[in-house]
């Protein structure tokens, strides 16, 4: 079985197997990196990047970046023009030796948030296995009066944002499955539930501090 990894929001994540530590991306076949803006690890714009140990693969998917060739005008096979272009790779080239610090503060906000947060009986914080080591891409907590809680920071001047609110069985795109709401209960309570706090590393303690308090003030 050869598995392709989703490593979209998780550069810099690892896992403890079998006593070593093995990076996010290290497992798979073939793994994707995202370098959207907004990710730990961000371009000026889009891009990406694929990475694998398979020679075979890792010729094959330069094709496929080149329209599908292994040179101009000659294709092999259809593909596509996703070549990342010189200014994407300077920034990221830039950015790269800090992403290490960067996670390290992403872990100190979210442990000042779980500790903040741990007796708010209203809100379930991320639960981290013990093997692993995350990055935090976003903080995400399940509470109860999500829109209430999402409109008081809002005013509170506390940025916010619920990722992802419409689970996969409700989206238009597969509506030709036939599922309806209620299908799958689980997953729309969760889109129900979700709101992501701010988790950059450029927040001070103090803010960070700040955020907290607005949530536990919330549900006193």
């Amino acid at each position: 079985l050869q598995i392709l990894e989703d490593a979209a929001q998780a550069i810099g994540a690892r896992r403890k197997i079998d006593g070593q530590w093995r990076m996010a991306g290290e497992l798979g076949w073939a793994t994707g990196y995202s370098f959207f803006p907004s990710k730990n690890l961000g371009a000026w714009g889009d891009g990406g990047m694929m990475v694998t140990s398979d020679d075979a693969l890792a010729e094959r998917l330069r094709k496929l970046r080149l329209h599908g060739g292994a040179k101009q005008y000659h294709h092999d096979e259809v593909g596509t023009n996703s070549r990342l272009d010189s200014m994407q790779a300077a920034v990221l080239l830039a950015k790269l030796p800090y992403l290490a610090a960067w996670s390290e503060r992403r872990r100190e906000h979210a442990a000042t948030y779980t500790n903040a947060l741990a007796d708010v009986s209203e809100v379930r914080t991320p639960v981290v296995d013990a093997c692993n080591e995350p990055i935090f891409h976003q903080y995400t907590l399940r509470v109860e009066r999500r829109d209430d809680l999402q409109a008081h920071l809002k005013s509170k001047g506390v940025g916010n944002a619920v990722y992802y609110p419409v689970p996969l069985h409700l989206q238009n795109c597969f509506s030709d499955l036939g599922y309806k709401r209620g299908r799958l209960p689980e997953a729309e309570r969760a889109a129900g539930e979700v709101i992501s706090l701010p988790i950059y590393p450029e927040l001070t303690r103090d803010q960070v501090d700040y955020v907290a308090d607005m949530i536990r003030g919330f549900y006193r």
